[in-house]
């Protein structure tokens, strides 16, 4: 058995991991604890507070009694918002916490994309545009190119939460360009994990969405792979290794 731990702030798609975990159909176990959310809104100066070492290390402890072997910041805002240095000051600081390797899922996107060959890329973010711009800098210094960034204007994550696959296919297919090799959904408070084979065909191209690629990371640091295509042309790569 494969123990992985997350820390999910708040409460809004953390029902996409056990989706996720029963779509692995593997000796994998997700562990998720809840982190206090402070305040709900997708504004810069609160995205930092929500993702400050030591509202992360509060949930450290419960982590390590679950026998965790590695742990995933699942938080795309909460991550990219201290820039490409600070959020590798940040999951450092997590590592040291936790004593086992970490993440987040700001870099998952960065990682995923490396492992699809995806170099150019299209954002469909529900955040305001400000927010979303400092998801795009980020792809940019990881060495992803940004074709495009559409942004829906939402400040809250228990709104996004409220989304359903009309909304999720809709923000996918406007933020599709014809030059873009993927398209990217980064929010965690958006719940993906039962359509994304849907929107890779609807699309034709791979689509990465927040709790599917912090998965995948915990995977990644936990030197497992899983081959399972119900979760999108990132679990379907190469070598396989299937309990």
């Amino acid at each position: 058995m494969t123990a992985l731990g997350f820390l999910y702030p708040g409460h809004s798609a953390e029902d996409d991991y056990p989706r996720i975990e029963q779509l692995l159909a593997s000796d994998i176990r997700l562990d998720l604890v809840h982190t206090d959310i402070g305040e709900d809104a997708h504004r810069v100066d609160a995205l930092r507070r929500m993702g400050a070492a030591e509202r992360l290390a509060e949930g450290v402890e419960a982590l390590r009694l679950t026998g965790a072997e590695a742990v995933v910041w699942a938080c795309t805002s909460g991550s990219f918002v201290y820039g490409w240095e600070g959020a590798h000051e940040q999951v450092r600081s997590l590592a040291r916490a936790a004593g086992m390797p970490a993440s987040s899922t700001s870099f998952a996107f960065v990682h995923a994309a490396r492992e699809l060959g995806v170099r150019r890329v299209a954002v469909g973010a529900t955040y305001p545009d400000d927010v979303a711009g400092l998801f795009a800098q980020f792809l940019t210094a990881g060495g992803v190119e940004v074709a495009a960034v559409r942004d829906s204007g939402i400040i809250t994550a228990a709104e996004v939460g409220t989304w359903g696959e009309a909304e999720v296919f809709a923000l996918a297919k406007e933020a599709n360009t014809g030059d873009a090799e993927a398209v990217l959904l980064p929010d965690t408070a958006l719940h993906t994990a039962a359509h994304i084979p849907a929107l890779e065909a609807e699309l034709g191209k791979p689509v990465l969405t927040a709790n599917q690629v912090t998965v995948w990371e915990a995977l990644r640091l936990a030197d497992r792979r899983v081959n399972a295509p119900a979760l999108g042309a990132l679990f379907t790569r190469e070598p396989i290794v299937q309990v």
